[in-house]
């Protein structure tokens, strides 16, 4: 009795072990439908983290970088690959958020490969911001990350005041609109494909 008892853990154990290993197998392989570009200090742990939470509840994989790397990944062909992959972005632009090389990086490719992009204004106006004259970053780069933070300071998006609102409000209305996105994107893919002509 004792042996199957044990047994029977062990097994469960090793079934569950092996499931996990494919679950991650899934979610690493699987491209990234939704990229959560964000500003780590300011939102990752409210607003980048509850809308990567939420989207997964809703059956969709969004990139969020300490969700979806480990250690070992090479950083921006990771964060490259899953731009390039995504269908939309989500900018959560906060105080801080034009002083971080990767946040205007990842906003200018999503922005360049012409991807949907929906910015939350969180704590901050789009008048605000501006990006910062960092030495360390080339003319190049500079002129890359005005013309992404441009196009989006005048680009429909949500406001946020973190002294004021309510944060699940901001969550759900923006999975909701990444939601609705989708479906448009799904629907206008459907279309083209159904209007391509037949090979002979």
């Amino acid at each position: 009795m004792q042996g199957n008892v044990a047994m029977s853990f062990f097994q469960r154990r090793f079934l569950s072990q092996q499931m996990r290993a494919q679950v991650l197998a899934r979610r690493v392989s699987e491209p990234c439908d939704v990229f959560l570009n964000h500003r780590c200090m300011d939102t990752k742990k409210t607003v980048a983290t509850l809308m990567y939470d939420h989207l997964k509840r809703h059956g969709f994989n969004p990139f969020l970088d300490n969700k979806n790397m480990k250690p070992g990944d090479k950083l921006f062909d990771k964060i490259n690959r899953a731009v390039m992959e995504c269908k939309i972005g989500v900018a959560v632009l906060s105080p801080r958020y034009t002083e971080s090389y990767f946040c205007l990086h990842e906003l200018a490719l999503l922005l360049g490969c012409n991807k949907k992009v929906i910015p939350i204004f969180c704590d901050v106006k789009p008048s605000q911001l501006r990006v910062v004259n960092n030495p360390k970053w080339s003319e190049d780069e500079l002129r890359r990350f005005r013309w992404a933070l441009e196009e989006v300071k005048y680009t429909v998006g949500l406001t946020f005041n973190s002294s004021k609102g309510n944060l699940s409000e901001i969550v759900n209305s923006a999975s909701d609109i990444v939601i609705g996105s989708m479906i448009e994107l799904e629907n206008e893919e459907r279309m083209q494909r159904k209007n391509l002509p037949i090979p002979l």
